[in-house]
């Protein structure tokens, strides 16, 4: 798949987003579209997985470790033809199979239920584990808020990860700088992120994570380290593609009400129409 078939893909993701949290009146959109081009590129290019067949047991594995941007992955699913792109309008509505956070019981192609931050990469080092002692070849695949990594049960996760060589692991940290509360370097600074998880005994890629190109060079260099887990570091723009949430801790977890809604899928269109100039 080309960069230019990824990059519409993630403007279709990013709609997705807007759409979903739009229509619940709530959620998460900030963090959810720092985050497209790392869903687009592990759905559309990254991982084994299958729509038709979305329990197959040799497939990879993604835990959405920051649950709360649901919307992100639920849009991915859908472009990816796991369910209907309608079904995102009935995000967080009472009798629709999209929660707030995602739902392994309820919504086809998601591995794990998540929600409680932290606990999500502690289920992926789990997954892996499971993978090397059944002496299957799938990969499994987590992404962490760099507001989330401030709990210590990410930290014990990645000193069991470390220490068992579990190679068939990566973790994204979405580096938006931002949490609910503010800038995370006031919060409670995780700074330096990379550091860190090198002396937890991962091997470690920063990276621009809204570029295809790096995204996919540091997934190749994953695969390719062998004898320990792969950190990749991705700094990323909160609320990127709509120029008023960008950068705007505020659009952590509110809704746009209608007009604000209009103005973000005008601009997504326009960005969309451009791709198709190319």
């Amino acid at each position: 798949m080309t960069k230019l078939e990824l990059e519409k893909i993630a403007v279709e993701v990013r709609k997705g987003i807007i759409t979903g949290v739009h229509s619940a009146k709530s959620g998460h959109p900030g963090g959810s579209l720092s985050a497209a081009e790392i869903f687009t590129y592990l759905y559309f290019v990254e991982m084994n997985v299958d729509p038709k067949n979305p329990k197959d047991p040799n497939r990879d594995r993604f835990v959405l470790s920051k649950g709360h941007v649901a919307p992100g992955l639920y849009a991915t699913l859908a472009q990816k033809g796991y369910f209907p792109v309608e079904e995102l309008e009935g995000l967080r509505h009472i009798g629709s199979m999209l929660q707030g956070h995602p739902d392994m019981k309820h919504i086809p192609g998601i591995d794990m239920s998540s929600g409680s931050l932290g606990q999500g990469f502690s289920a992926a080092v789990g997954m892996a584990l499971a993978a090397k002692m059944d002496g299957k070849d799938y990969r499994v695949y987590s992404l962490a808020g760099d507001g989330e990594i401030q709990e210590g049960q990410i930290w014990e996760a990645a000193m069991f990860a470390g220490a068992r060589k579990l190679d068939n692991l990566v973790l994204f940290v979405d580096n938006n700088g931002l949490q609910i509360d503010g800038n995370i370097a006031d919060v409670c600074s995780p700074y330096p992120i990379d550091k860190k998880f090198e002396a937890f005994n991962f091997h470690v890629i920063n990276i621009n994570g809204n570029d295809f190109d790096e995204i996919a060079a540091a997934l190749k260099e994953a695969r390719e380290t062998k004898g320990m887990p792969t950190a990749i570091i991705a700094k990323t723009i909160k609320g990127k593609g709509v120029s008023y949430m960008e950068n705007q801790a505020g659009w952590h977890g509110k809704a746009p009400n209608d007009e604000e809604f209009a103005i973000a899928m005008e601009e997504l269109k326009k960005a969309g129409e451009a791709l198709c100039q190319k």
